[in-house]
């Protein structure tokens, strides 16, 4: 198991940006497939971002390409998500998750079994 911590949420008007971060510890964070996901109030929890763990390919939902980036340090044990342009509808809390050795394109709550308690982004208008 790893262990995961969110942080970087806060206040920020629309067509600005935030950098959360994901740090992990307990495990080598290297050998896990790494998402972002969101729930916004009265909404389901869904896919953001993923980083596979093997090379480092990169998926983004539709409604963030192009505004997001989803990176990894594995050298800090960390995963980070620079959001730019950001809207009023990216406010929900985020959350990270991790599954060990997980699949490229890893995009559904299932699919992993480590969980970050998120951090709150909300945007101005």
């Amino acid at each position: 198991q790893v262990q995961l911590v969110e942080s970087g949420g806060g206040l920020v008007q629309a067509g600005g940006s935030l950098r959360l971060s994901c740090a992990a510890s307990g495990r080598t964070f290297s050998t896990y497939t790494v998402g972002w996901f969101r729930q916004a109030p009265g909404k389901e929890r869904e896919f953001v971002a993923g980083v596979y763990w093997s090379g480092g390919s990169t998926t983004y939902a539709d409604s963030v390409k192009g505004r997001f980036t989803i990176s990894r340090d594995n050298a800090k044990n960390t995963v980070y998500l620079q959001m730019n342009s950001l809207k009023p509808e990216d406010t929900a809390n985020y959350y990270c998750a991790a599954r060990l050795y997980g699949r490229r394109n890893l995009q559904y709550e299932y699919e992993y079994d480590n969980w970050g308690q998120g951090t709150q982004v909300t945007v101005s208008s």
